[in-house]
């Protein structure tokens, strides 16, 4: 082999003559890719321009100012009030430390708010040792109406007389719900479940 010729090509199986057909193959890509450059029109950011693209831009502007602050005050004030919700949905018996926690939290920039969360989801044991009950007085409140209007079960009946005479015995049954305790004497249930014995 002579030192000054080149290597076979190992993608023409050592031919070193060009097919005929590779040649105007790539001629035909040069020159379609030189006309699309060349045909091309002006590249444009956006489908609108001028003063329609000005306006665009100040709606843009105004939504950004002004509605994504007070869309994020209102997410922030939603989250921050989540555990307040849940202790009242609980009848947790310190829902309203639980709020002002809440309260303080949105103060602080929201640093006080897993506390007030973890709060909310914890069982009072300590409340229920000193006053017999882990539910908050607005649970018996909400019981009483509905004894009161005989709406509650026989069982739900019991259960709300043991609780507050468990309070009671503890003394620490606040007027109103000495009274109410006075009043469940007096109530009938509303009967037992269906499918019950009857």
């Amino acid at each position: 082999m002579d030192p000054d010729s080149t290597p076979p090509d190992p993608m023409t199986n050592g031919r070193t003559e060009t097919s005929p057909r590779a040649r105007p193959s790539r001629l035909a890509v040069r020159l379609g890719a030189g006309a699309a450059a060349f045909g091309a029109g002006a590249a444009q950011a956006s489908l609108l321009s001028g003063e329609a693209l000005d306006t665009a831009a100040d709606v843009l502007a105004w939504v950004v100012i002004v509605l994504v602050p007070l869309v994020g005050i209102a997410v922030f004030w939603i989250v921050h009030v989540l555990p307040e919700k849940i202790a009242h949905q609980r009848h947790h018996p310190q829902t309203a430390a639980i709020q002002t926690l809440c309260l303080l939290s949105l103060v602080f920039g929201g640093l006080l708010w897993p506390f007030a969360w973890l709060w909310a989801y914890t069982k009072p044991v300590a409340y229920k040792v000193a006053y017999g009950t882990e539910k908050g007085e607005h649970y018996f409140d909400e019981l009483g109406e509905k004894a009161r209007a005989g709406e509650i079960l026989d069982d739900e009946l019991d259960h709300l007389r043991h609780e507050l005479d468990a309070m009671r015995n503890r003394g620490a049954l606040p007027p109103h719900l000495a009274k109410l305790r006075e009043d469940l004497d007096a109530v009938t249930p509303a009967g037992t479940k269906e499918g019950g014995n009857g």
